[in-house]
């Protein structure tokens, strides 16, 4: 499993709500790639409870929809926008502190529309929650113009 490099984390006004490391009340996620996925482990802090010590189901919303966009940075090589976002709730993510796993995989691509599934385990490895996010998948040179989006070596 490879690291995957944050290029934007440079770039002057990058303040992202769930991948940037200097948005303090983001979700600063980090990513890895493995042969078929994107996989991102992320700590259940305080800030982000709906019910006590329970994950708010709209963070679990935005942090798949999240790891589905660096699917489409890294493995797609260029950026995209979120057109759909379905999401299944199994059970409560409980237990503040602990640290969760999301997995996100393409389920198909027509044309400029990607689809991936994302899961979302919690510390004993159940499965919490999974989304089915569907992407508007742009040209590289749109993406370069319009999302800033860097060189895809940069990741």
């Amino acid at each position: 499993m490879r690291r995957i490099n944050n290029p934007f984390a440079g770039q002057d006004g990058y303040n992202c709500f769930g991948c940037s490391p200097h948005n303090p009340y983001g979700l600063r996620m980090v990513f890895y790639e493995t042969e078929e996925a994107i996989v991102s482990e992320w700590i259940f802090e305080p800030n982000y409870a709906g019910y006590k010590d329970v994950l708010h189901g709209g963070i679990q919303a935005t942090l798949m929809d999240e790891i589905a966009s660096w699917y489409v940075f890294v493995k797609m090589k260029t950026g995209g926008v979120t057109s759909s976002l379905q999401v299944k709730y199994h059970r409560p993510v409980q237990g503040i502190g602990q640290t969760l796993r999301l997995e996100a995989r393409l389920k198909e691509k027509h044309h400029r529309l990607a689809t991936f599934v994302v899961n979302l385990f919690n510390a004993a490895q159940e499965l919490c929650s999974e989304a089915e996010v569907t992407y508007y998948v742009l040209p590289e040179e749109i993406a370069r113009k319009k999302l800033a989006f860097p060189s895809p070596d940069a990741f």
